[in-house]
């Protein structure tokens, strides 16, 4: 709302959204949280105490229902660990996943899906800032990956056999620095390009927005470069 200009401070702000039924906020850490200035606001009495009571019922409620103040040994995932969550059935789960999510836009001349007895006799390569950096390849919100469990395009086709060879071109999304010779010397081999491009969270998130659609830096000269 401070933002917005709906209101002229913290505390404010705080005023405005408790009273109007809001008891749960995002901040920005404790420096910049809004709700951090309630005491000051029931001092003033800006806010009634039963008010107060209120809005802090349901989240107690809510965190009861969920456990948060339970013994540890009564939480039935307290006990799970990497062996269960990376349990083969759990990684095929997530494989399947993967593939039902893909979405193809346009198959020149049935060029997909690639045939698993081709993998061996052809030469691939896979080129691209999302080509083989685990960091990039989520979004917004995810949580903290652990790059040993996460299959890059690269780590993928090795693992199927493949015969690549790799080429990022340029290490990060932005992609300000491009070694055209690097990527020419990798694609001039290959039988299959994959070309990964994207934006990633270095780019693009919440409150980081853009001015157009384009891809960042140098990316359209790597892709142009590899389809020539």
């Amino acid at each position: 709302m401070l933002g917005h200009q709906y209101t002229h401070s913290f505390l404010e702000t705080a005023v405005a959204s408790v009273n109007a039924g809001c008891n749960l906020e995002l901040s920005y850490g404790m420096r910049n949280n809004v709700f951090m200035h309630i005491p000051q606001a029931l001092a003033m009495g800006n806010i009634t105490l039963q008010t107060l009571r209120d809005r802090v019922r349901p989240l107690f409620y809510t965190r009861m229902r969920l456990g948060e103040f339970d013994p540890p040994a009564m939480n039935p995932y307290s006990s799970l660990d990497l062996s269960v969550v990376q349990s083969p059935e759990h990684r095929n789960l997530s494989l399947e996943a993967a593939v039902k999510s893909f979405v193809l836009l346009k198959n020149v001349r049935g060029t997909l899906p690639l045939r698993a007895q081709d993998l061996s006799s052809q030469h691939f390569a896979v080129v691209g800032p999302f080509a083989d950096n685990p960091r990039v390849l989520f979004g917004d919100y995810a949580p903290v990956p652990e790059p040993q469990y996460i299959y890059t395009p690269r780590r993928g086709l090795e693992m199927l056999g493949a015969n690549v060879s790799f080429a990022a071109g340029c290490s990060q999304p932005w992609c300000r620095r491009y070694s055209r010779a690097e990527l020419v010397r990798v694609v001039g081999a290959a039988d299959v390009v994959l070309v990964c491009l994207g934006t990633g969270v270095d780019v693009e998130t919440e409150a980081k927005d853009r001015r157009d659609l384009s891809l960042p830096g140098h990316q359209l000269e790597l892709l142009q470069d590899a389809v020539q």
